[in-house]
């Protein structure tokens, strides 16, 4: 059941833990003993920590090292969960529910608040544990910070304005409400290259609607997990109130458990489309409800009538922030033909200017740091390997870079078709193909032929031309963006795709929906017995 949950995501490769080169593991210190990184301990961690929460902190599991893929250095353990605590977390998490959807929903957002003042207290440590642990660049992980800060912002104000309809009825003196409430526990499965902000925007819209909210971090980012599981326990025990939000860090058995227990009434599953599948399969088999968050293969166009200048920005950080780490990276950038060649020396112009800038993720001057496990080295040494074997030429980067950590030179592709099997999936690492297009409408046909549906964009001065993209002619992805970049959502709208990125949807706009259920009322206020449809049945 589930085989695919031992690679439980795409951005969260267990192997990470156990297959360090010889040259790294060697090491015996751990970087929380080491006095600059002693934002590590402000943030409550130790050496060895316990990896499960439910009011109170265990962990009889196997432990894990964590390592700086920007060194390969050994950060500090955790102690995982079993089976056995997760069971029981997730019974600990129902009784939680039961007194939290009785608590007004107006005193859930005041809770959630604190949260969020909280994490503006703990922002610059946390965030440079997520620079840390994932090898994303300081500002990067900062970022990430912000985005749970700003999206229990969000909640506090959903919580007094989230409600149903009052709906006419056909009947006199018939009323029909729509009331939305809450499911009960939601389960959070994140993935490695956000291991903060995709909890946050789950938990706080969760917690905002009355559920209970239980978490698997990533195998790999375990101490993001632990580290932001502490800060949001320490505003429910102020409060007195029970565990609203549990974590229960474990291997493949606790997360196969977890999809499968029927009480858990929603899983909310961030990785790859493969293990997705398998996650939608098995809760829909329970009758259960999921968001899924998958890959994405996001394509950038350039129109004849793009400002190139701010298309090759957005491209920049696109194809290379979180060093191509992002579901929403740019992937692909299909170029109309009149622009292609002089696109494409610009681009690589730029590449060259941040080799200098390539290094350790929490140096200042870092713009490109380390990609976040050897895998990830090699699957992008397989991808290059593949463009080549299929005419692709190398136009800028294509190498492993030499030093301690897992550096990869940023790379751009061209001379491959368009539906190149290369191109046409998803390599976690900052490669990205460039396609030559004759014009918008072979552009949109292009961007849309991937399996994936997440983001998209294009940068055009045409107003035709972008309301062709966002039409029912255009882009068929979730993000549907004009003159930005595919990456860099804000929380203010629902995120996520369509096809096999999953149809699930996150963070702002109605994305709360997911996290309740819907009851039609019919209230008779007229001291008769009056049925719909004009049907009459009477036995007098």
């Amino acid at each position: 059941m589930l085989a695919h949950l031992r690679n439980i995501s795409k951005r969260a490769l267990p192997r990470r833990l156990v297959t360090q080169s010889a040259s790294y593991s060697s090491s015996s210190s751990f970087l929380i003993d080491q006095p600059e990184y002693s934002f590590l301990k402000e943030l409550g961690l130790e050496r060895d920590n316990p990896g499960v929460y439910s009011g109170q902190w265990q962990g009889r599991g196997p432990s894990v090292t964590s390592y700086d893929p920007g060194t390969g250095r050994p950060i500090a353990k955790v102690r995982q969960g079993n089976v056995q605590e997760l069971e029981q977390t997730i019974g600990l998490a129902l009784e939680a529910y039961k007194q939290w959807r009785q608590v007004p929903a107006p005193v859930r957002g005041e809770i959630v608040r604190q949260i969020g003042d909280e994490l503006r207290k703990y922002k610059e440590p946390l965030g440079k544990l997520v620079s840390l642990e994932v090898g994303k660049i300081y500002s990067e992980g900062q970022g990430e910070v912000q985005e749970f800060i700003d999206i229990c912002d969000y909640a506090v104000g959903l919580s007094r304005i989230y409600s149903g309809q009052l709906i006419n009825s056909e009947r006199a003196d018939h009323s029909i409400l729509e009331a939305w409430r809450p499911l009960g526990v939601v389960g959070v499965i994140s993935a490695y290259n956000f291991p903060n902000a995709v909890f946050g925007w789950n938990a706080a819209i969760a917690l905002t609607t009355g559920n209970s909210v239980l978490w698997k971090g990533a195998p790999s980012t375990p101490l993001v997990s632990v580290a932001t599981t502490k800060i949001v326990a320490d505003v429910l025990r102020r409060n007195n109130l029970p565990p609203v939000v549990t974590l229960c860090q474990g291997g493949t058995d606790v997360g196969q458990t977890l999809v499968a227990d029927k009480r858990v009434n929603l899983v909310s599953f961030t990785g790859s489309c493969q293990t997705g599948r398998d996650v939608g399969v098995e809760v829909q088999r329970r009758f259960g409800k999921v968001i899924l968050e998958l890959g994405g293969n996001n394509a950038l166009i350039i129109d004849e009538s793009a400002n190139v200048k701010m298309a090759l920005d957005a491209a920049l950080f696109g194809c290379i922030g979180t060093s191509g780490q992002r579901c929403t990276t740019t992937r692909r950038i299909i170029v109309h033909e009149k622009l292609h060649d002089q696109f494409v020396k610009a681009l690589v112009g730029k590449y060259q200017q941040l080799i200098p800038k390539i290094g350790h993720q929490l140096e200042a001057q870092t713009l490109v740091g380390p990609v976040h496990t050897q895998q990830n080295v090699e699957n992008y040494k397989a991808a290059i390997a593949e463009a080549k074997s299929l005419g692709g030429a190398v136009a800028f980067g294509g190498n492993v870079i030499q030093r301690d950590g897992f550096y990869v030179e940023p790379t751009v592709i061209t001379g491959l078709p368009h539906d190149a099997s290369v191109v046409h999936r998803e390599t976690f690492a900052p490669i990205v193909y460039i396609l030559k297009a004759k014009n918008v409408d072979q552009a949109i046909e292009w961007n849309n032929e991937v399996e994936q549906g997440l983001s998209s964009a294009i940068f055009t001065e045409n107003i035709g031309q972008a309301f062709k993209w966002i039409g029912a002619k255009g882009s068929d992805c979730g993000i549907v963006n004009i003159n930005t970049t595919t990456n860099g959502a804000e929380i203010g709208g629902a995120f996520g795709g369509e096809k096999a990125t999953g149809g699930g949807r996150e963070s702002g706009s109605d994305a709360w929906k997911q996290y309740c259920k819907r009851a039609t009322i019919t209230v008779n206020h007229s001291g008769e017995l009056a049925c719909a449809q004009g049907v009459v049945f009477n036995v007098e």
